[in-house]
C-alpha cells in the first residue's frame, strides 16, 4: 500500500482524476438503480423495464469501434470533458419532465441511450487516460487506488439508492448524475498533465485504418479472441438478470418497487459480491494464471446464475447474488487485466474499446432483450433469467472445449 499511498499524496492530478471517476460511478449507480425502478412505476411492464437496460448497453455496439479509433487521436482530457457536461445535461431533462407531468417511458429509455453513448466515448478515452497520466512504472498502483475507490461506491451506493427510491421519485434522483456530471467535468478540467499524444484526423480513411489495426491484433491474440467471445456469453446472462431483476423482485419474491427495505438489498448483493472478488483476485490470479483462472470463474459463475434461478427467498436469493456477483466480477476483471497486459499501448483505447463493445455492447443488451421478451412471453421474470443463463451455459461449455484456452491452462 506504500506506493499507492505515495501516489494519492504527491499526484495532484491523478487525484483530480480519481474523484472525477468516483463522482462518474456515484452517477452511474443511481441511475443503474434508479432508472429501471422509474420506468416499472411508469408502465409496470417487465418489457419496457429490459429496454432500459438494452438500451443502456446498445451504445456500445453502435458506436464502439469509432470511440476506441477517435480516443487513441483526440485531447482525451477535453473530451472527457464536453462528454460529462454532454450527460448532465441529458439526464437532467428525466427530473424536469418529471416536474412538468410529461415524463413517459420512451423518454426515460431515449435518455438512456443518449446517455450511454456519452459514456461511450469517454470511457474509451478512459481507457488510454489513466496509463498517460501516471506511466506505467505507477500503473497498478493507480488502478488499485481507482478500482477500490470504485469498488465501495458499488458497494454501497446501490443500497443507498434502494433505500431512497422507497421514499423519493426515482426521477428526482437522476438530479444527482446530473450533478456529478458537471463535478467530474470540473475536476477534469483542472488536470494539467497530459493524457494523450493527439493525432489529427485528416479523414474518415485513418479512422478505418486504426479500427481495422485494433481488431487485428484483437482477433490474432488467440486466448484474448477467446477470452473475448466467451464474455460476450457472459455477458448475455448478466443483462438478462438487471433487465428482470425489478420484476422478479415483485412477482417472485414478494419485494415491492416501491416502499420496501428489502430492494435495497437486493441491488447490493451485487457490488457485495463485487468487493469480495477485487480482494481474491490478485492471489488467484497468481496461484492460477489468467487462463486456468478463466475457465474456472466461468464455471463458478454459471452454478451463481443457477442458485439465484433456483431461490424463492429473498434471503437465499440475495446470498446466492453475492455468490454470483462475485464469480462474475472475477471473470470480468480476469478477462481485462489480462486484455490490457498483452496489450501495445498505442492499442489500449481501441482493443479494449472494441472488446467491451462486444461483452457490454453485445451481450448485455441481447440479455436484456432476451430476458424482458421471454419474460413477457411467458408471464414469469423467472423464464426471463433463465434464458440468460442458459447462454451462459453455452458459452461455458464451448470455453472447456477450446483447445487454445485449454493449452494456455495448462501452461
Amino acid at each position: 500500500m506504500g506506493d499507492t499511498e505515495e501516489l494519492n499524496a504527491s499526484d495532484r492530478d491523478f487525484s483530480r482524476y480519481l474523484h472525477a471517476r468516483v463522482l462518474s460511478v456515484v452517477g452511474a449507480v443511481v441511475s443503474a438503480v434508479a432508472m429501471p425502478v422509474l420506468v416499472y412505476r411508469l408502465t409496470g411492464s417487465a418489457g419496457w423495464t429490459s429496454a432500459v437496460t438494452a438500451a443502456e448497453a446498445l451504445p456500445y455496439l453502435v458506436f464502439g469501434l469509432l470511440a476506441g479509433a477517435l480516443a487513441d487521436r483526440l485531447d482525451r482530457r477535453k473530451m472527457m470533458v464536453a462528454l460529462d457536461f454532454t450527460v448532465a445535461a441529458v439526464l437532467l431533462s428525466v427530473p424536469l419532465a418529471w416536474l412538468a407531468g410529461a415524463l413517459t417511458a420512451p423518454h426515460v429509455v431515449a435518455v438512456a441511450f443518449a446517455a450511454q453513448t456519452a459514456f461511450v466515448f469517454f470511457d474509451a478515452a478512459n481507457f488510454g487516460a489513466l496509463p498517460a497520466l501516471v506511466g506505467k512504472d505507477r500503473l497498478t498502483a493507480a488502478y488499485s487506488t481507482l478500482y477500490g475507490r470504485s469498488t465501495v461506491v458499488e458497494l454501497v451506493v446501490p443500497g443507498v439508492t434502494g433505500l431512497l427510491v422507497a421514499v423519493v421519485a426515482p426521477a428526482a434522483l437522476l438530479a444527482v448524475n446530473a450533478l456529478t456530471g458537471v463535478g467530474s467535468a470540473l475536476l477534469l478540467r483542472g488536470i494539467t498533465s497530459s493524457m494523450a499524444n493527439p493525432r489529427p484526423v485528416r479523414g474518415a480513411g485513418e479512422l478505418v485504418a486504426d479500427v481495422r489495426e485494433g481488431l487485428r491484433f484483437l482477433w490474432k491474440e488467440p486466448v484474448v479472441r477467446t477470452l473475448t467471445l466467451v464474455g460476450a456469453a457472459h455477458s448475455v446472462a448478466n443483462g438478462a438478470w438487471f433487465a428482470v431483476l425489478v420484476p422478479f423482485a415483485d412477482r417472485v419474491l414478494g419485494v415491492a418497487p416501491r416502499g420496501d427495505v428489502r430492494l435495497a438489498a437486493l441491488f447490493s448483493c451485487w457490488g457485495v459480491g463485487a468487493i469480495i472478488a477485487s480482494r481474491l483476485l490478485p492471489r488467484l490470479t497468481e496461484r492460477w494464471g489468467g487462463a486456468r483462472l478463466a475457465l474456472g470463474a466461468l464455471l463458478l459463475s454459471l452454478l451463481g446464475g443457477l442458485f439465484v434461478l433456483a431461490s424463492g427467498h429473498w434471503l437465499v436469493t440475495c446470498v446466492a447474488a453475492v455468490y454470483w456477483g462475485a464469480t462474475s466480477a472475477t471473470v470480468v476483471i480476469n478477462g481485462i487485466t489480462y486484455r490490457q497486459q498483452v496489450c501495445p499501448e498505442e492499442l489500449q483505447s481501441r482493443v479494449n474499446t472494441t472488446a467491451r463493445m462486444l461483452a457490454w455492447g453485445l451481450g448485455q443488451p441481447l440479455g436484456a432483450a432476451l430476458g424482458g421478451a421471454v419474460a413477457v412471453v411467458a408471464g414469469d421474470p423467472r423464464a426471463g433469467l433463465a434464458a440468460g443463463v442458459a447462454v451462459l451455459g453455452t458459452g461455458v461449455a464451448l470455453a472447456w472445449v477450446t483447445p487454445v484456452l485449454r493449452r494456455a491452462a495448462r501452461a
